[in-house]
């Protein structure tokens, strides 16, 4: 696939996010901070059905076509501290990288200022990467389920999703959407 084509698919799958996040309000910094705080779980909900629409496309790929996945390789400092800090990052400003520009387009004044902050630690990260490095590398490489479990990846990826779809139908009927979102968050009521 040509670069020039490689761009256009890339726009037009990050629209079609874009359009999901506006449309199921998952964009909006009370959902973010509501989910951070365990009181609403639309957007767990939204993310675990992409995750699991996402594990049915690979497998597709991987078992009929025979797609190769290059994984990158567990980095245990890394993974935790970065996931610590973007988590932080999440809570206070009630956007995370996915949904910036969601809040932009939407009129969300204060997602600049978020942007502007991703922006400015993404800088200093890659300044401070080579002091941090010995700290935040090494781990056990390259760890799959798949291989852990000695099956073709295309199966441990069909089992997960219908674990997650299980989960979801499950935490679907404790918590239905409509009562995240309220009653008239699908603009069909009265």
């Amino acid at each position: 696939m040509e670069v020039y084509s490689m761009v256009v698919l890339g726009l037009l799958m990050g629209a079609a996010f874009g359009f999901a996040l506006e449309k199921g309000r998952v964009f909006e910094p009370g959902v973010i901070v509501g989910q951070m705080q365990f009181r609403t779980f639309t957007m767990l909900k939204m993310f675990l059905t992409a995750i699991a629409t996402g594990l049915v496309i690979l497998a597709v790929l991987n078992g009929f076509w025979g797609v190769k996945l290059h994984p990158k390789a567990t980095e245990i400092g890394a993974d935790v501290v970065g996931g610590a800090l973007l988590g932080l990052g999440i809570v206070l400003a009630g956007a995370c990288p996915g949904t910036l520009f969601a809040q932009i387009g939407a009129g969300y004044r204060d997602a600049w200022f978020a942007l502007a902050g991703g922006l400015a630690g993404a800088m200093a990260f890659g300044y401070a990467q080579p002091a941090l490095k010995p700290w935040i590398t090494g781990g056990p490489g390259k760890l799959t389920l798949d291989a852990m479990l000695g099956l073709p990846f295309w199966v441990v990826a069909l089992m997960l999703a219908a674990l997650l779809i299980a989960g979801l139908a499950a935490l679907e009927h404790m918590r239905p959407w409509e009562d995240d979102l309220g009653p008239d968050a699908d603009g069909l009521r009265d």
